[in-house]
């Protein structure tokens, strides 16, 4: 068994349906069941005993010990974090709370029942931190990508929490001797992805007849990584990286956000056209940039293709084409998260008027 922290977020919910359909191996799911966190990802798991389902915080020492105990995972995949740049600019201590200080005891509860297991078992088991390229801060437009050696500096609570859990897995690993795993990832789309996002809030947004906000200029570029190309990388890693190692995992696709969204339009009015005959790219709103915003990440992945064999399957064109379809296909999910908490966040983020313009989820 293995236990996956966050196993009902976004990617963490991709990962767990993923491991499950390509073994048997069961796994054993946390999640403290936040606005992000979500079981209707996971309806198709109903019933399998595969997929044992905890609703918990990382924080929460005892949990974790008695689950560890009782479960006797071989490996620990963290996924649970708190996520959201803009999140994180209007309210930060949920970010340190869970991405620092959960973190930190997640470690401590791993290195604690780690110590329990016999030579063959702990020389076995890992744990897998999954992190992100924010930690690396920001490039100008012909800097070399970000590799694993590219010097931290991150410019958001987000990433300033995450580059400070990367720091505890690290020294967690050199002073304790834990077999830690890192994986920095660049932007992930895809199914199941909160329509907070870019991409899944504009498909949302457009869908919906209302603005399809963009920061500034629009000229902010990002790589993109589909999240099952993602998955498929962790797994790679879990199985073969070494111990006290970071692999970047990217898309080797470079995109401005203007041109994300441009695509998304383009997707839409082949799949779904208005009823207007016109594009929804005139639903196209540059807003005021947020405070702060990174003007550009790109990921180097050669070291995971290097040492571990591995290349992302989806292009971008694939992944996005497949990521458009999946929400036409799926309205009731979209609709099911747009719940009050969801509303309450965007209204406090934008105030009333901005909820609805910029997002369409408040009502």
């Amino acid at each position: 068994m293995i236990l996956v922290t966050g196993g009902a977020g976004f990617i963490g919910s991709n990962f767990v349906l993923d491991w499950l359909a390509a073994g048997n191996e069961p796994v054993l799911n946390l999640d403290k069941l936040t606005y992000a966190g979500n079981l209707a990802n996971l309806a198709s798991l109903q019933g399998d005993a595969r997929h044992v389902f905890v609703q918990g915080d990382i924080g929460d020492s005892a949990l974790v010990a008695r689950l560890l105990a009782e479960r006797r995972p071989r490996a620990i995949v963290h996924f649970a974090a708190e996520s959201h740049v803009d999140r994180s600019i209007h309210g930060a201590q949920d970010f340190i709370a869970t991405n620092i200080v959960g973190t930190f005891s997640l470690l401590e509860a791993a290195r604690a029942y780690w110590l329990t297991l016999d030579e063959a078992d702990k020389a076995a088991f890992r744990f897998l931190h999954v992190s992100t390229d924010e930690v690396y801060g920001t490039l100008a437009p012909d800097a070399p990508a970000f590799t694993e050696k590219h010097a931290y500096e991150p410019n958001s609570p987000y990433s300033a929490s995450k580059a400070a859990s990367d720091h505890l897995a690290r020294a967690w690993h050199h002073t304790y001797g834990l077999p830690v795993l890192t994986t920095n990832c660049s932007n992930n789309y895809g199914p199941w992805h909160f329509p907070e996002k870019l991409i899944p809030l504009m498909i949302v947004n457009a869908l919906a007849g209302k603005p399809l906000p963009v920061y500034g200029d629009g000229q902010q570029v990002r790589d993109w990584l589909y999240v099952k190309d993602h998955c498929s990388a962790i797994r790679r890693v879990l199985e073969a990286g070494r111990t006290g190692e970071t692999y970047n995992v990217g898309g080797w696709n470079e995109k401005t956000n203007l041109a994300i969204v441009h695509t998304i339009c383009d997707l839409l009015d082949e799949m779904r056209p208005r009823p207007d005959g016109q594009s929804y790219r005139a639903q196209i709103t540059h807003v005021q940039d947020r405070p702060g915003h990174d003007r550009r990440y790109a990921i180097d992945a050669r070291k995971i293709e290097r040492e571990l064999g591995w290349r992302p399957a989806e292009t971008f064109d694939s992944g996005i084409r497949k990521t458009v379809r999946w929400y036409l296909d799926n309205p009731e999910w979209v609709q099911g998260v747009q719940s009050g908490a969801y509303r309450e966040w965007v209204a406090a983020q934008y105030g009333h008027e901005g909820a609805d313009a910029r997002t369409g989820a408040a009502s």
